[in-house]
């Protein structure tokens, strides 16, 4: 894909996810692997729904900052999930409302953050980690997803949003909607006794599908 088509696609999923009310005002940030190895990364203070294609902050393949306005407060956190999952070619960040809900609640597991409702989930997005709280653009967060050593290819940070690694942009973006779906349903069931995909159940999608799962 050209850059010129990777920027007016990211531009145009991020617009989407905007439009229907997935992140709001100037949060949440998107990135994408080019040909060449560099990266194109929304810019900070930017809004998903007014970005720019020639505005992109562009990253060559060594990390430097080579065009484009200053890139997004979160490039420790996108870099990590670059470094330590090969196969990642693109990173969605959200600020969406239902899953940061679901962050906040006590009895929320922190090693498998999404319930087993739905097998979509399962399927697009492996065991979810909630990470603790972190200050927005604290360099620890990158390290956090670092001491994950590749195993996650979803996190949720606590208080503040999802984010996403995906093999390819569409799939990030399905993949983050699926997660603030799974976490509204989650929601809405809560107080209930609803019934839950089985264990075997799980463990037939993690086989089938090739699931990342680290146990």
């Amino acid at each position: 894909m050209t850059d010129a088509t990777l920027r007016e696609r990211i531009c145009l999923l991020a617009k989407s996810l905007f439009d229907r009310g997935l992140t709001h005002g100037s949060t949440g940030n998107i990135s994408a692997r080019t040909d060449d190895g560099g990266l194109l990364v929304s810019p900070t203070g930017t809004s998903f729904g007014r970005l720019d294609p020639a505005r992109l902050s562009r990253f060559d393949a060594a990390g430097n900052h080579v065009g484009g306005d200053r890139p997004t407060k979160e490039m420790p956190l996108h870099s990590a999930f670059y470094q330590t999952r090969s196969r990642t070619a693109a990173v969605v960040h959200l600020h969406s409302c239902h899953s940061v809900a679901w962050s906040t609640l006590p009895d929320t597991d922190p090693n498998d953050f999404l319930p087993p409702i739905t097998p979509y989930a399962l399927m697009q997005l492996g065991r979810v980690k909630l990470l603790p709280y972190f200050r927005p653009g604290d360099p620890a967060i990158g390290d956090a997803v670092r001491g994950l050593a590749g195993t996650r290819s979803a996190v949720m940070l606590a208080n503040h949003g999802p984010v996403v690694a995906g093999l390819d942009l569409e799939a990030a973006c399905n993949a983050i909607e699926e997660l603030e779906a799974t976490a509204r349903l989650a929601l809405l069931l809560r107080g209930t006794t609803p019934e839950m995909l089985t264990p075997e159940q799980v463990a037939e999608l993690v086989h089938i599908h090739d699931v990342a799962w680290d146990g």
